[in-house]
């Protein structure tokens, strides 16, 4: 058998001729009910794929347990000025990164509070880098570069639960005392072995063999969401089901701070732009002036004091 170390300084073309056993992976075994989908017509085909995609919804519930602990750990984290890291591979490497990207203009999070890593690095985000998810030191050298330290949440992500890339990146998190968190479509891999917390929806074979960007790669997307949305209204950045802190980036996002504050406090268009435009368009801030009669000053100072979160900054009269 052949060591670690000598794995991964494999070259390409070595890798190619190694055997890996996929055979006892749930995501590359084959599926009875897409078996003849080659020869139904394109709308019996679709309900082959459709039918299997439901199977997903149900799989995710089945972890829901396993996902709030993940969320929990994730907001200690940013009240505690960590981080959450997300690493994966091809697909799920690219999940990851679109999770992440998306929290900043949501949330007006800082870019750098959740972090998408992907094996090969950005050109992977488009195009497939040779060899890369093989490479187990890559993983940790990646977040060694990001600083990774105990205040961190890392949650890998890869639908087998064998990459490489991520093990690496697990491997190393555990070493600085990070939380562990991972993400697969596998049970009993060697990343639920390797983490202090397991997310594993089992959402059975693919409709079309092992192509796990398919039902796997859709509850990887529903998890991710989750997690942070999950995390941000857990550290104040939801009123309801208001997104708070939406940042006014353009004209679709400057008309939807208004409609917030409006949803949130029953008040005018014409107040709700005028509470906007006097505290820079902090959409949180303005609706605690209009709630409470503050001006801008004195509900940003309530705001700070109360860590974000509007409902204790109303109730501090």
């Amino acid at each position: 058998m052949m060591t670690t170390i000598e794995i991964e300084n494999l070259s390409f073309e070595e890798s190619l001729t190694m055997k890996i056993d996929l055979t006892t992976l749930v995501t590359e075994s084959r599926n009875q009910a897409s078996e003849k989908i080659d020869v139904l017509s394109t709308v019996d085909m679709l309900t082959v794929i459709n039918k299997e995609d439901q199977k997903v919804a149900l799989a995710v519930e089945a972890i829901l347990p396993q996902i709030a602990e993940v969320v929990d750990a994730i907001a200690v984290a940013f009240q505690s000025g960590g981080r959450l890291i997300y690493t994966g591979a091809g697909t799920s490497g690219r999940l990851g990164i679109l999770d992440a990207s998306e929290c900043p203009p949501t949330y007006g999070s800082n870019p750098d509070l959740v972090v998408g890593l992907i094996a090969g690095g950005h050109k992977a985000i488009l195009k497939a880098v040779e060899n890369a998810e093989d490479n187990r030191e890559l993983g940790a050298s990646d977040l060694k570069d990001l600083g990774l330290n105990e205040k961190d949440v890392l949650v890998g992500i890869a639908a087998s639960g064998r990459t490489p890339y991520v093990l690496g990146a697990m491997e190393y998190a555990k070493s600085v005392g990070a939380t562990v968190a991972t993400l697969s479509c596998n049970p009993n891999s060697p990343m639920t072995e390797l983490a202090d917390i397991n997310m594993t929806p089992v959402v059975g074979p693919e409709v079309v063999t092992g192509s796990s960007r398919m039902k796997a790669g859709t509850a990887q997307k529903l998890v991710l969401n989750m997690l942070t949305t999950g995390a941000m209204i857990r550290t104040g950045k939801v009123f309801g089901n208001l997104m708070v802190d939406v940042e006014a980036t353009n004209a679709k996002l400057v008309q939807r701070q208004k409609n917030i504050v409006i949803e949130a406090t029953g008040c005018l268009e014409s107040e709700a732009s005028d509470a906007l435009s006097q505290c820079n368009n902090h959409c949180k801030t303005a609706i605690l002036m209009v709630l409470s009669g503050l001006d801008a000053k004195s509900a940003t100072d309530k705001l700070t004091k109360h860590n974000g979160f509007i409902r204790d900054a109303l109730s501090d009269s």
